[in-house]
């Protein structure tokens, strides 16, 4: 999960980051931390989908979803988060991505459709992971590299695998590291 090599010290802390086309898991786990920052409802709605007041009618009961006029105020400060975190997603992406979502009527489908096409479908993602999880087993320190750009690179490695989901316990990846130093 690598930086942009254009990266410029100081982002805004008003603004979500930017996302242009590279960089997916960089961006994804900055817009999560800001989006998670400015209010955690917001995520709530990205991850299970946008409010829909209901209400309960008839006998045998059914729940119907409510019309526009029966909304309270309560109902329509929940439906405002969907609008908010969709505007967020929408600010923080170029032209290019948005195309990909402009479509999207929720800020869930928004969320899964950058996810879908930048880290592919569940298969894709195993896939990476399983590749991942290879280059982490068999890593070395080249002859040439120092050990901090050995442990840059390393920690590369755990970060994409982190941010696909798999996770690999601290003192497990620090015995590694340990096993690959040279003697020296």
């Amino acid at each position: 999960m690598a930086a942009p090599s254009n990266f410029k010290e100081g982002q805004s802390t008003y603004k979500p980051p930017r996302f242009n086309g590279q960089y997916y898991e960089w961006w994804k786990t900055r817009m999560h931390d800001f989006i998670m920052a400015e209010d955690s409802k917001l995520w709530d709605v990205i991850c299970d989908g946008p409010f829909i007041p209901m209400k309960t009618i008839g006998e045998p009961a059914v729940t119907v979803p409510k019309t526009r006029k029966e909304y309270n105020d309560a109902d329509c400060k929940s439906i405002e988060k969907n609008f908010r975190a969709k505007m967020i997603l929408v600010c923080g992406i170029g032209p290019d991505e948005y195309n990909r979502i402009s479509a999207c009527q929720s800020a869930k489908e928004m969320w899964e459709a950058l996810q879908t096409a930048h880290e592919g479908t569940t298969q894709v993602k195993q896939s990476k992971i399983d590749m991942l999880t290879t280059e982490y087993e068999l890593f070395r320190m080249k002859d040439d590299e120092s050990i901090q750009d050995m442990y840059t690179r390393f920690t590369s490695i755990i970060n994409e695998l982190y941010s696909l989901g798999e996770i690999i316990p601290r003192n497990k990846f620090v015995r590694k590291i340990l096993s690959v130093l040279p003697g020296s």
